[in-house]
Parts: structure tokens; sequence; C-alpha cells
């Protein structure tokens, strides 16, 4: 097989598949390395392909996906209360899709998250639990972004607010603004 065609043998791969797809998984599907894999992933990114890594593996998102609507939030607080925001957000059918912080030093950092349920969560919990990494918002004093997707206006309305009654919406400061969308 060679390298066009085990592109598209992964590509097929991961448009079949109904949950993220490992690297590992791909590999041995194609029969190369899971750092040739990486590679290939990255070209098919370059080449127009929507492909996210979450902590699971990899999904390819389908056309026409975002036109769920989605909205920014900033939210403040301690690595305590993670479950809590979280379940804040599933519980009312939304997705937490990314993370981002705005580093005053560094600028934007942004990592893909697809947590859709109380499962994924609890996965998300397990990998900073591990000590394999903290979560991102320790960079920012716990201050950091959610990019939240749901079926409707509505719903991220009331994801919004039960946000805000948890205390954890922050204010977007001015420089903050500039390039947020």
């Amino acid at each position: 097989m060679d390298a066009r065609e085990r592109r598209r043998t992964i590509l097929d791969a991961l448009a079949g598949a109904s949950d993220p797809v490992s690297g590992g998984a791909l590999a041995r599907e194609v029969g190369v390395s899971r750092q040739v894999v990486v590679g290939d992933i990255a070209l098919l990114r370059a080449d127009g392909h929507d492909i996210v890594a979450t902590n699971r593996g990899y999904v390819l998102r389908e056309p026409g996906s975002c036109g769920v609507p989605t909205r920014l939030v900033k939210v403040h607080h301690g690595e305590d209360q993670l479950f809590d925001e979280l379940a804040a957000v599933v519980d009312r059918g939304g997705a937490v899709l990314s993370v981002m912080v705005n580093h005053r030093v560094y600028g934007k950092i942004t990592a893909d998250l697809d947590i859709r349920n109380r499962r994924d969560i609890e996965r998300y919990l397990d990998g900073i639990r591990s000590g394999k990494s903290v979560p991102l918002m320790t960079v920012t004093s716990g201050y950091h972004f959610h990019r939240i997707a749901a079926e409707s206006e509505e719903e991220l309305d009331d994801i919004e607010a039960a946000l805000a009654d948890l205390g954890f919406l922050a204010e977007v400061m001015p420089y903050e603004r500039e390039g947020m969308s």
C-alpha cells in the first residue's frame, strides 16, 4: 500500500467510525507505526480534512457538523470544580468541544476535548487524576474558555445560566475580546 492509498484508508476508517479511533488502531489497520499515522493525519489536515484529535482518538468532523450552535464562554474555578463545570454542560444537552486559555505571554492555547456525556467527563478526569498532566486552566489561575455546542440557542442559554448559577462565568476582558468568535 503506497502513502496515498494509506491516507485514503485512514480517511475511510475515520469516516465510517461512530466513535474516536486511536492512532494505534489506525496504525494496525494500515500496517505502519503510530508515528507514521500522526504524519498522515497532519497531511490529511493540510489537504482540508477536518480531523480532530481528542483524548480518545481521532474524529473526522462531517461537512455541515458546524451547523450546530456553538458559543465561547469564559469561566473561572478551581480544579476541584472541574466535574461540576463539565456536568453543568453535558447534563443540559451540551458538549464541551474545546478548552482555550488566553495566556498573556504565549497567547491563545487551545485543546480539543469533545466531552459529550458523564462517561467522557470521567475519562477526562481520570487522565488528570493519573498525574499525566494538569488542566490547561492552571496556567491562567483557573481562568479559561470553553467552546460549547448544543442543539439550540435556548440550550446554550440554559447552559450559560447554569454556569452562572454555579458562579463559574467570568467577565471577558477588553484585551480578550479581539479575535474571539
